[in-house]
């Protein structure tokens, strides 16, 4: 006699490596062999509805399906969009309130999750789950998206001419052999055990570790890159600073670089031509920048012009993308656990078009907060504004 347990038993074995449809067929053929009672003892066996098995002995003496077909055209359980028409509609209104919906949306300014709107949608009559709400989405041609930084400000009428300028700027002096370099300071960098963005090839499952929170006091200070970057002989200097972003340690980088490397690969120029941002240590409102330069000058005899790039422009900054792009992706993944890691990362930069950099390592105070007053302003022996002469 054929039990229960029997054929949970043999159901156990077999159920679960049939599709949907032969999963019924086979219910229907044991329902129907057992006869009368057979529909409810499959069914509990089973662990599924009567009316399942039903539907199997209803398909075994019906038409059969087309190949790859479990359900009849129109079969299963309809789509909650089928059902509720005013679904998208809604969910529209939600995730683009200024362009197809209502502007006064009641989550404008909320992050707008799919279980957030799925509750919102509830709320409105609109029963649906957060799984089926990233399925219209996608449906409607949605998908999980950052910010693209492609506005730009407003642009001054004199920019172009202000491009233009410096480019000029630049051949004239390296037509008559003159250096010209740009200047920049990189982000500040923590010392210590902590993430750095990107990764690097490493032993599978034995990745460098690092600290779950970037708390400075629990580091070995900060490393401050000031960069310099020489446009004819594709070279780069970087003087890592332990103290602070200053006029004073922009300066002081260029200082060095002159006389370490600018002197020996220019030894007839009498200029120098420096281009930077327009903001930070070496920014044009810059007053400590500017007597910097001036005290440079009368130490090395060289008259010294700054370029300055418009506000916001930057990036057009020849260091950003030929010096400190390239060394972000040679420490990437990496943690700068100390001073000299630093500077040693940033000395081993190179790049397949020939750039080489040297770096050390600057641990002097350069405070903030130093002023220049009116009369020492007058005194510099500025032309135009952005010439200082050793004169």
């Amino acid at each position: 006699m054929i039990t229960v347990e029997m054929l949970a038993a043999k159901f156990g074995s077999i159920l679960p490596q049939l599709d949907e449809r032969q999963r019924r067929l086979l219910l229907g053929v044991e329902a129907r062999a057992l006869g009368h009672g057979g529909i409810r003892m499959v069914a509990r066996a089973a662990g599924v509805r009567e009316a399942t098995v039903s539907l199997g002995v209803s398909d075994l003496e019906g038409e059969a399906l087309p190949p790859g077909r479990a359900r009849r055209p129109g079969g299963g359980r309809k789509r909650s969009a089928d059902l509720d028409p005013g679904l998208v509609p809604a969910l529209l209104a939600l995730v683009e309130p200024e362009e197809r919906g209502d502007p006064a949306s009641p989550l404008r300014w909320t992050v707008k999750s799919t279980r957030t709107l799925a509750a919102e949608l509830s709320a409105q009559g609109h029963k649906v789950s957060p799984g089926t709400v990233g399925d219209l989405l996608r449906g409607q041609g949605f998908s999980l998206q950052g910010n693209a930084k492609v506005i730009e400000g407003s642009s001054h009428p004199d920019r172009d001419a202000q491009f233009r300028y410096i480019n000029g700027q630049a051949a004239v002096f390296q037509a008559a052999g003159d250096p010209v370099v740009s200047v920049d300071a990189k982000k500040k960098e923590l010392v210590g055990e902590f993430g750095n963005a990107g990764r690097q090839w490493r032993p599978a499952g034995s990745p460098a570790r690092v600290r779950d929170h970037d708390f400075a006091s629990e580091g070995d200070g900060k490393a401050i890159p000031y960069g310099i970057y020489d446009l004819a002989a594709n070279a780069g200097w970087v003087s890592v600073g332990t103290d602070h972003d200053t006029a004073a340690f922009a300066v002081e980088t260029i200082r060095r670089w002159w006389n370490t490397r600018g002197r020996a690969d220019y030894p007839a120029a009498g200029r120098l031509l420096i281009t930077a941002d327009a903001g930070g240590a070496n920014g044009y409102r810059s007053r400590a920048w500017k007597t910097g330069l001036a005290a440079l000058a009368l130490e090395t005899g060289l008259e010294i012009t700054v370029c300055h790039f418009p506000p916001g422009t930057s990036k057009w900054n020849k260091i950003e993308h030929r010096l400190f792009s390239c060394i972000t992706m040679n420490w990437r993944g990496r943690p700068l656990t100390s001073h000299e890691v630093v500077v040693e990362s940033i000395a081993a930069t190179t790049t397949r078009t020939g750039l080489t950099v040297h770096a050390e390592l600057d641990p002097g105070s350069y405070p903030t907060g130093v002023k220049v007053s009116d009369a020492e302003m007058d005194a510099l022996p500025l032309m135009g504004v952005s010439r200082v002469s050793p004169a």
